[in-house]
Protein backbone atom coordinates (compact mmCIF):
# COMPACT_ATOMS: atom_id res chain seq x y z
CA UNK A 1 0.00 0.00 0.00
CA UNK A 2 1.55 3.18 -1.08
CA UNK A 3 1.78 6.23 1.04
CA UNK A 4 -0.72 8.30 -1.12
CA UNK A 5 -3.27 5.39 -0.13
CA UNK A 6 -6.16 5.88 2.65
CA UNK A 7 -5.86 2.92 5.04
CA UNK A 8 -8.93 0.59 4.40
CA UNK A 9 -11.57 0.18 6.68
CA UNK A 10 -11.51 -3.80 8.58
CA UNK A 11 -13.83 -4.80 6.37
CA UNK A 12 -12.55 -3.61 3.43
CA UNK A 13 -9.19 -4.99 4.56
CA UNK A 14 -10.79 -8.73 5.42
CA UNK A 15 -12.30 -8.98 2.24
CA UNK A 16 -8.81 -8.13 0.88
CA UNK A 17 -7.37 -10.81 3.29
CA UNK A 18 -9.97 -13.24 1.48
CA UNK A 19 -9.54 -12.28 -2.30
CA UNK A 20 -5.41 -13.39 -1.34
CA UNK A 21 -7.01 -16.50 0.60
CA UNK A 22 -8.76 -17.62 -2.84
CA UNK A 23 -5.64 -16.93 -4.49
CA UNK A 24 -3.35 -18.94 -2.53
CA UNK A 25 -5.34 -21.04 0.39
CA UNK A 26 -2.63 -20.74 3.00
CA UNK A 27 -1.00 -17.58 4.04
CA UNK A 28 0.97 -16.99 7.20
CA UNK A 29 0.81 -13.92 9.26
CA UNK A 30 4.07 -12.76 8.46
CA UNK A 31 2.76 -12.65 4.15
CA UNK A 32 -0.26 -10.90 5.24
CA UNK A 33 1.55 -8.57 7.23
CA UNK A 34 3.56 -7.55 4.34
CA UNK A 35 0.51 -7.66 1.76
CA UNK A 36 -2.16 -6.01 3.79
CA UNK A 37 0.68 -3.28 5.04
CA UNK A 38 -1.00 -3.96 8.69
CA UNK A 39 0.71 -5.15 11.95
CA UNK A 40 0.64 -8.44 13.35
CA UNK A 41 -1.95 -7.90 15.62
CA UNK A 42 -4.15 -6.60 13.39
CA UNK A 43 -3.75 -9.14 10.80
CA UNK A 44 -4.79 -11.63 13.89
CA UNK A 45 -7.61 -10.12 14.82
CA UNK A 46 -8.84 -9.87 11.07
CA UNK A 47 -8.57 -13.97 11.14
CA UNK A 48 -10.42 -14.16 14.50
CA UNK A 49 -13.16 -12.08 12.70
CA UNK A 50 -13.20 -13.75 9.90
CA UNK A 51 -12.75 -17.39 11.59
CA UNK A 52 -15.94 -16.29 13.77
CA UNK A 53 -18.20 -16.20 10.77
CA UNK A 54 -17.09 -19.04 9.38
CA UNK A 55 -15.16 -18.08 5.90
CA UNK A 56 -11.73 -18.75 7.19
CA UNK A 57 -9.81 -20.98 9.84
CA UNK A 58 -6.88 -20.33 11.74
CA UNK A 59 -3.86 -22.43 11.56
CA UNK A 60 -0.22 -22.46 13.52
CA UNK A 61 1.04 -19.18 12.33
CA UNK A 62 -1.53 -18.47 9.37
CA UNK A 63 -4.85 -18.86 7.94
CA UNK A 64 -6.26 -21.07 5.14
CA UNK A 65 -9.79 -21.29 3.63
CA UNK A 66 -12.34 -24.16 4.27
CA UNK A 67 -11.05 -27.17 2.45
CA UNK A 68 -12.85 -30.08 0.64
CA UNK A 69 -13.22 -33.77 1.33
CA UNK A 70 -13.56 -36.01 -1.69
CA UNK A 71 -13.69 -39.03 -0.04
CA UNK A 72 -13.90 -40.56 3.82
CA UNK A 73 -11.31 -42.38 5.46
CA UNK A 74 -11.76 -46.19 5.36
CA UNK A 75 -13.09 -47.53 8.72
CA UNK A 76 -9.77 -48.99 8.77
CA UNK A 77 -7.54 -45.26 9.00
CA UNK A 78 -10.18 -44.08 11.22
CA UNK A 79 -9.61 -46.31 13.72
CA UNK A 80 -6.05 -45.40 14.45
CA UNK A 81 -6.62 -41.64 13.67
CA UNK A 82 -7.53 -39.24 16.83
CA UNK A 83 -7.70 -42.08 19.48
CA UNK A 84 -7.15 -40.14 22.54
CA UNK A 85 -9.83 -37.06 21.52
CA UNK A 86 -12.43 -39.91 20.43
CA UNK A 87 -11.97 -40.97 23.84
CA UNK A 88 -12.42 -37.95 25.60
CA UNK A 89 -15.49 -36.97 23.62
CA UNK A 90 -17.35 -40.20 24.25
CA UNK A 91 -16.59 -39.88 28.01
CA UNK A 92 -18.31 -36.71 27.99
CA UNK A 93 -21.13 -37.89 25.44
CA UNK A 94 -21.64 -40.54 28.51
CA UNK A 95 -22.95 -37.70 30.59
CA UNK A 96 -25.68 -37.33 28.26
CA UNK A 97 -27.39 -40.84 28.81
CA UNK A 98 -29.48 -42.11 31.60
CA UNK A 99 -31.19 -45.29 32.22
CA UNK A 100 -33.83 -46.71 30.03
CA UNK A 101 -32.77 -44.37 26.84
CA UNK A 102 -33.63 -45.19 23.30
CA UNK A 103 -29.88 -43.81 21.73
CA UNK A 104 -29.14 -43.96 18.11
CA UNK A 105 -25.23 -43.92 17.82
CA UNK A 106 -24.27 -43.12 14.03
CA UNK A 107 -21.82 -44.96 12.28
CA UNK A 108 -18.04 -43.65 12.97
CA UNK A 109 -15.13 -44.74 15.33
CA UNK A 110 -16.26 -41.18 17.85
CA UNK A 111 -19.47 -42.86 18.11
CA UNK A 112 -18.23 -46.20 18.21
CA UNK A 113 -15.86 -45.04 21.42
CA UNK A 114 -19.34 -44.58 23.38
CA UNK A 115 -19.74 -48.46 23.14
CA UNK A 116 -17.26 -49.10 26.26
CA UNK A 117 -19.65 -46.37 28.15
CA UNK A 118 -22.90 -48.27 27.78
CA UNK A 119 -22.54 -50.99 30.26
CA UNK A 120 -22.92 -49.01 33.20
CA UNK A 121 -26.34 -47.99 32.12
CA UNK A 122 -29.66 -50.00 32.66
CA UNK A 123 -32.57 -50.45 30.24
CA UNK A 124 -31.02 -48.85 27.00
CA UNK A 125 -32.11 -49.47 23.50
CA UNK A 126 -29.66 -48.71 20.83
CA UNK A 127 -30.02 -48.24 17.43
CA UNK A 128 -27.61 -47.65 14.93
CA UNK A 129 -26.18 -48.43 11.38
CA UNK A 130 -22.64 -49.42 12.46
CA UNK A 131 -21.59 -53.47 11.94
CA UNK A 132 -18.94 -52.23 14.32
CA UNK A 133 -20.43 -51.04 17.30
CA UNK A 134 -23.37 -54.21 16.69
CA UNK A 135 -20.17 -56.58 16.89
CA UNK A 136 -18.76 -55.18 19.79
CA UNK A 137 -22.56 -55.26 21.80
CA UNK A 138 -22.53 -58.92 20.84
CA UNK A 139 -23.59 -60.38 23.95
CA UNK A 140 -24.56 -57.44 25.92
CA UNK A 141 -27.85 -58.71 26.72
CA UNK A 142 -28.56 -56.08 29.00
CA UNK A 143 -28.85 -53.81 25.94
CA UNK A 144 -31.37 -53.98 23.14
CA UNK A 145 -29.83 -54.02 20.15
CA UNK A 146 -31.20 -52.27 16.57
CA UNK A 147 -29.24 -52.24 13.54
CA UNK A 148 -31.32 -50.28 10.76
CA UNK A 149 -30.38 -52.18 7.39
CA UNK A 150 -30.14 -51.50 4.49
CA UNK A 151 -27.61 -51.25 1.58
CA UNK A 152 -23.40 -51.80 3.08
CA UNK A 153 -20.98 -49.16 2.58
CA UNK A 154 -18.19 -51.57 2.52
CA UNK A 155 -15.17 -49.10 3.51
CA UNK A 156 -16.90 -47.88 6.32
CA UNK A 157 -19.03 -51.28 7.82
CA UNK A 158 -22.24 -49.49 7.54
CA UNK A 159 -25.75 -49.29 6.44
CA UNK A 160 -27.05 -46.87 4.54
CA UNK A 161 -29.37 -45.45 1.46
CA UNK A 162 -33.15 -45.05 1.67
CA UNK A 163 -33.99 -48.43 3.22
CA UNK A 164 -32.09 -47.42 6.31
CA UNK A 165 -33.88 -44.13 6.37
CA UNK A 166 -37.21 -45.57 5.99
CA UNK A 167 -36.20 -47.94 9.52
CA UNK A 168 -34.98 -44.95 11.23
CA UNK A 169 -37.86 -42.76 10.12
CA UNK A 170 -39.90 -45.44 11.59
CA UNK A 171 -38.65 -44.91 15.54
CA UNK A 172 -39.35 -42.30 17.70
CA UNK A 173 -35.58 -42.18 19.97
CA UNK A 174 -34.35 -39.84 22.97
CA UNK A 175 -31.16 -39.45 21.75
CA UNK A 176 -29.00 -39.34 18.44
CA UNK A 177 -25.55 -39.40 18.05
CA UNK A 178 -24.60 -37.37 15.13
CA UNK A 179 -20.68 -37.75 13.82
CA UNK A 180 -19.22 -36.57 10.60
CA UNK A 181 -16.11 -36.58 8.36
CA UNK A 182 -16.83 -32.97 8.08
CA UNK A 183 -18.06 -29.67 9.63
CA UNK A 184 -18.19 -25.39 9.47
CA UNK A 185 -20.06 -22.69 10.55
CA UNK A 186 -20.81 -21.68 7.04
CA UNK A 187 -21.75 -25.10 5.94
CA UNK A 188 -22.55 -27.17 8.95
CA UNK A 189 -22.31 -30.83 8.65
CA UNK A 190 -21.55 -32.17 5.28
CA UNK A 191 -20.74 -35.46 3.85
CA UNK A 192 -18.78 -36.29 1.10
CA UNK A 193 -21.48 -39.07 0.44
CA UNK A 194 -24.79 -38.89 -0.82
CA UNK A 195 -26.16 -42.01 0.20
CA UNK A 196 -25.53 -40.94 4.35
CA UNK A 197 -27.72 -38.00 4.25
CA UNK A 198 -30.71 -39.35 4.36
CA UNK A 199 -29.57 -41.51 6.94
CA UNK A 200 -28.58 -38.66 8.77
CA UNK A 201 -31.05 -36.55 8.26
CA UNK A 202 -33.95 -39.15 9.21
CA UNK A 203 -31.75 -40.00 12.80
CA UNK A 204 -31.93 -36.20 13.50
CA UNK A 205 -35.79 -36.01 12.69
CA UNK A 206 -36.90 -39.24 14.83
CA UNK A 207 -34.69 -38.06 17.93
CA UNK A 208 -35.67 -35.98 20.70
CA UNK A 209 -32.39 -34.22 21.36
CA UNK A 210 -29.85 -34.33 18.01
CA UNK A 211 -25.99 -34.53 19.56
CA UNK A 212 -23.05 -33.83 17.35
CA UNK A 213 -20.24 -35.45 18.36
CA UNK A 214 -17.11 -34.16 16.16
CA UNK A 215 -13.23 -33.95 16.55
CA UNK A 216 -11.67 -30.05 16.20
CA UNK A 217 -10.10 -31.30 13.25
CA UNK A 218 -12.77 -32.35 11.22
CA UNK A 219 -14.25 -28.63 11.49
CA UNK A 220 -13.11 -26.42 8.58
CA UNK A 221 -13.66 -29.22 5.76
CA UNK A 222 -16.81 -29.91 3.87
CA UNK A 223 -18.14 -32.27 1.75
CA UNK A 224 -19.77 -32.40 -1.43
CA UNK A 225 -23.51 -33.26 0.11
CA UNK A 226 -24.92 -30.97 2.72
CA UNK A 227 -26.48 -32.76 5.80
CA UNK A 228 -27.85 -29.80 7.91
CA UNK A 229 -26.75 -26.41 9.90
CA UNK A 230 -25.09 -26.80 12.96
CA UNK A 231 -28.59 -25.16 14.27
CA UNK A 232 -30.02 -27.99 13.51
CA UNK A 233 -28.06 -30.10 16.63
CA UNK A 234 -29.41 -29.19 20.43
CA UNK A 235 -24.98 -29.51 21.12
CA UNK A 236 -22.20 -30.02 19.48
CA UNK A 237 -19.21 -32.04 21.35
CA UNK A 238 -15.65 -31.73 20.41
CA UNK A 239 -12.01 -31.83 21.80
CA UNK A 240 -10.67 -28.14 23.29
CA UNK A 241 -8.48 -28.09 19.91
CA UNK A 242 -10.98 -26.12 18.35
CA UNK A 243 -9.72 -22.38 17.74
CA UNK A 244 -11.30 -19.99 20.09
CA UNK A 245 -12.49 -17.66 17.62
CA UNK A 246 -14.62 -20.70 16.29
CA UNK A 247 -15.97 -21.94 19.03
CA UNK A 248 -17.20 -18.22 19.72
CA UNK A 249 -19.23 -18.16 15.84
CA UNK A 250 -20.69 -21.75 17.06
CA UNK A 251 -22.30 -19.81 19.97
CA UNK A 252 -23.61 -17.07 18.90
CA UNK A 253 -26.06 -19.29 17.11
CA UNK A 254 -27.12 -19.80 20.39
CA UNK A 255 -25.94 -23.46 20.04
CA UNK A 256 -24.89 -25.13 23.74
CA UNK A 257 -20.88 -26.36 22.63
CA UNK A 258 -19.20 -28.66 25.07
CA UNK A 259 -14.72 -28.85 24.73
CA UNK A 260 -13.87 -31.48 25.78
CA UNK A 261 -10.20 -31.27 27.34
CA UNK A 262 -7.96 -34.33 25.88
CA UNK A 263 -5.46 -35.42 28.73
CA UNK A 264 -1.89 -34.43 27.29
CA UNK A 265 -0.69 -38.05 28.89
CA UNK A 266 -3.10 -39.22 26.54
CA UNK A 267 -2.15 -37.18 22.91
CA UNK A 268 1.53 -38.36 23.66
CA UNK A 269 -0.02 -41.89 23.85
CA UNK A 270 -2.02 -41.53 20.80
CA UNK A 271 0.97 -39.68 19.19
CA UNK A 272 3.27 -42.58 19.78
CA UNK A 273 5.63 -40.34 21.69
Amino acid sequence: MSESEAPLIPDQRREALMRLLHQQPVLSVLQLTDLLAVSHMTVRRDIAALEREGRAISVPGGVRLASGLRHEPSFQDKTTSETAQKRAIAAHARTLLRNDMSVYLDAGTTTGSLVAELQAFTGLSIITNDFAIVDDLYGATNIEVIHVGGRLDHSNRSSVGRLAAETLRKLNMDLAFISTSSWDLQRGVTTPSDMKVDVKLAAIGAASTAVLLASSSKFGTFGMYDVAPLNRFDRIVTDSGLAEAAAAGIRDLGLTLDLVPVPETETRYAAGA
